[in-house]
């Protein structure tokens, strides 16, 4: 079963849900494009049983209700409430007459959820039953039922991920990709007005520039020339601005490979290699090269090199790793991100407020437990101290669980509300993502575009904020766990009196 299962020629299909799908996958609900989702009154009356489970069952079950409960607030469930995002909508559905199915009796929760598919199927709907319980399907398929398995993660993300990187290597090895953004450059280029003038003061200010690119001539000169000519009057042409121009450098291989630096002919406007050039000059252009052979032929030391790239393996990773050079990285996306969260600081500040009351409830719970444990040691015990320990021990589990499911639920609403497939770019929950990681990491420092340098002095000093380790964040607290540390008094420490 895919959520590819768009209607067809104009017919909805009910997609009946066992609740077992629910509470292995609560997003079931909306996995239907364009069709029906119907979830049966058992199936909500098995969801209740579970509610109150402090495992993954009970979370799910939790969290379908909210779900459904949401949609009430929008519409009528019973008649079905659309859902935006998938064209669909959802229905619950009470099938008060279920003797019509045959061979089934009706005393247990699958088999009237089995039945309300069959009167379904009867009343003409061309309903699908999707089930993980091997029993449920082999019953539906008896009754002459269309039966689903339901897999959400039976996609091969091997071979996806090679297909993908296959598609994108071919449109560039054969250069289908650059033809068709050639033929309309401005509708897939935004040409940044502060480009020119940010590239002007950083001359100004005594910086020489180089242009760097795994592009060749060809594309190289339309979009530089899209993007630069006559923007700043000091320089009609684009590669005034720049002290080195180098085209097709094969990054990554660039900085891990000694490939020789060519020379182009402008002269006939071919841009082909005239052969190998030691010495790099300005107003030249050139092809290849390596990193090592740029920085002799420059005179400039690793460390004074800023390089601006937006491929965080080819650019940032493999420059960083391989060499001095400082690394700045351009995130697009920073832009979208930060207004997104700006505008959503209320509920990321509840989500912090929540997380934190988390970590106190867990703290609170085990000091109620080892409580509880030691006073189950003594004898006689004291039944009175237990009850009243263990009450307390009880509301505290309900508040935690509540707090986790609310916890669960404003950060599944923030990530989600930004991209319902991948969530924030820079966060996995309240964590980095990998690709934060890596910007962490390799990136001195990151920005959304080049001309954002614009608004700051050419000699300005990018210095990074001190780091702090988790005890050093924990301050003299962390402390209390051992005050005499593991070997002894720590360092300056005196005996008094």
């Amino acid at each position: 079963m895919s959520d590819t299962n768009a209607s067809t020629n104009g017919h909805v299909k009910p997609f009946l849900l066992d609740t077992i799908v629910l509470l292995h996958k609560p997003s079931a609900l909306f996995r239907f494009v364009d069709n029906e989702t119907v979830s049966p009154f058992d199936g909500i009356e098995e969801l209740d049983k579970f509610k109150t489970n402090t495992d993954d069952l009970g979370r799910n079950a939790r969290t379908v209700i909210r779900h459904l409960d949401r949609m009430r607030k929008r519409g009528n469930l019973s008649e079905g409430v659309p859902i935006e995002q998938t064209g669909g909508h959802v229905r619950v559905i009470l099938e008060e007459d279920q003797k019509l199915c045959p061979g089934l009796t009706i005393n247990t929760p699958d088999n009237r959820i089995i039945c309300t598919a069959f009167q379904l199927h009867q009343d003409g709907k061309r309903v699908v039953f999707i089930s993980k319980d091997i029993n449920a399907r082999i019953k539906s398929d008896a009754l002459g039922l269309v039966t689903e398995d339901f897999e959400a993660q039976k996609v091969d993300f091997e071979r996806l991920y090679d297909d993908i990187r296959e598609c994108i290597d071919t449109v560039h090895r054969d250069n289908s990709l650059k033809r068709e953004i050639r033929k309309d450059i401005g509708h897939y280029i935004f040409k940044d007005p502060e480009l020119g003038p940010a590239l002007h003061k950083l001359r100004s200010g005594g910086k020489k520039l180089f242009l760097l690119t795994n592009s060749l001539w060809d594309y190289t000169d339309v979009v530089m020339s899209y993007l630069l000519d006559g923007v700043v009057a000091e320089y009609p042409f684009w590669r005034n601005y720049f002290d080195l121009v180098v085209t097709g450098a094969s990054k990554p291989a660039f900085f891990s490979e000694l490939r020789p630096f060519q020379e182009l002919d402008l002269v006939t406007g071919e841009g082909k290699a005239l052969g190998e050039n030691a010495p790099l000059e300005r107003g030249k252009v050139y092809q290849g090269g390596n990193q090592p052979a740029f920085q002799r032929a420059t005179s400039c030391p690793g460390e004074a090199v800023l390089y601006v790239g937006d491929h965080i393996y080819g650019d940032i990773l493999r420059s960083k790793k391989s060499s001095l050079w400082r690394t700045c990285m351009v995130v697009q996306e920073i832009e979208d991100e930060i207004n997104y969260t700006d505008a959503r600081h209320v509920k990321i500040s509840a989500l912090s407020e929540v997380e934190l009351l988390l970590a106190r409830l867990d703290d609170e719970v085990s000091a109620r437990k080892t409580a509880l444990n030691q006073l189950e040691r003594k004898k006689p015990v004291a039944e009175e101290e237990r009850r009243r320990l263990k009450g307390e021990l009880e509301r505290l589990r309900r508040a935690h669980r509540e707090s986790f499911d609310l916890s669960e639920s404003l950060e599944r609403d923030v990530e989600e509300g930004f991209n319902r497939y991948w969530g924030l770019l820079f966060k996995e929950g309240n964590e980095n993502s990998r690709f934060g990681e890596q910007v962490e990491q390799y990136a001195c420092i990151y920005t959304s575009r080049v001309s954002n340098l614009l608004h700051y002095s050419p000699m300005q000093y990018y210095r990074s904020p001190r780091d702090l380790m988790p005890h050093e964040r924990a301050g003299a607290l962390s402390g209390k766990l051992s005050p005499l540390g593991s070997e002894g008094p720590p360092r300056g420490w005196r005996k008094e009196g």
